[in-house]
């Protein structure tokens, strides 16, 4: 299926995981597309696997540090220009750290909130005269299940993604009228690289019976840290319905994938 020949989208954290697979689900559903990261060697086997499936044509990528304004400026300006102009972005990019509340120092709790929720701030915000120069645009940012399910000892990650999910209520409400979508999708139990690396953040003396309600309902193949992992596929799917014309009628809201973990 075909939905979005002609759609120029701007993805961000397209060097591994769920970013990489919504760049390759938006090629294959027919749109140019800029992958953005700042992990340049991620961004060339994203780009390789594109070349493999024949779908590098309307691929560029970019490597950019969505923690740093200045990048932000520029890659944006730098991806609008790429693409002629932009319909679509889709904020994937962030970090996860963990630690006990009280040892968390101001410096790691700045530097989550910097990248994942100002980040996010960011390119929306160099991204919205482009968007909003069609009659029908989308944002889509990535909350996360911590940011109404308890997940332990990730309390700045939390914040961050909760602070992700207002914003985008905020976007739906500001800018409806004039054509832009903005929604969230909470991805959780879902395998990436960040999934992968989260038992090397959790604190040593963790109690991991916290854990026990992060694990998915359906059943799966992958997994990170030997819990249950759903394929990062399944998040770019539905990214590609809220990005077409299929989600036409949804904004201002958050879709949770997360394969019935918190059902």
């Amino acid at each position: 299926m075909k939905r979005l020949t002609d759609h120029r989208s701007l993805v961000t954290g397209a060097a591994s995981g769920i970013g990489r697979a919504t760049v390759l689900r938006l090629l294959e559903e027919g749109a140019a597309v800029v992958a953005a990261d700042v992990a340049a060697e991620g961004l060339a086997s994203t780009y390789a696997e594109a070349q493999s499936r024949d779908l590098a044509d309307r691929l560029a990528t970019l490597t950019i540090d969505i923690g740093a304004e200045q990048s932000v400026v520029d890659g944006v300006a730098s991806a609008i220009t790429a693409l002629g102009g932009l319909d679509s972005v889709v904020n994937a990019a962030g970090i996860l750290r963990a630690s006990h509340t009280e040892q968390t120092s101001l410096e790691l709790w700045n530097l989550i909130i910097n990248v994942n929720l100002t980040g996010t701030f960011l390119v929306v915000r160099e991204a919205l005269p482009a968007l909003l120069a069609n009659p029908r645009s989308t944002i889509v940012n990535f909350s996360s299940t911590s940011a109404a399910f308890a997940h332990p000892y990730m309390g700045a990650y939390a914040a961050s993604k909760g602070g992700i999910q207002s914003f985008t209520h905020a976007l739906a409400l500001e800018f409806g009228g004039k054509g832009l979508r903005a929604v969230s999708v909470a991805p959780g139990s879902i395998k990436s690289g960040i999934t992968d690396a989260t038992p090397g953040y959790v604190p040593a003396d963790a109690d991991w019976a916290l854990f026990a309600k992060l694990s998915p309902v359906l059943p799966t193949d992958l997994e990170s840290g030997g819990a249950g992992m759903g394929d990062p596929s399944a998040v770019a799917g539905v990214i590609a319905m809220l990005v077409s014309e299929d989600g036409a009628f949804i904004t201002g809201t958050e879709i949770r994938i997360d394969g019935g973990t918190h059902a």
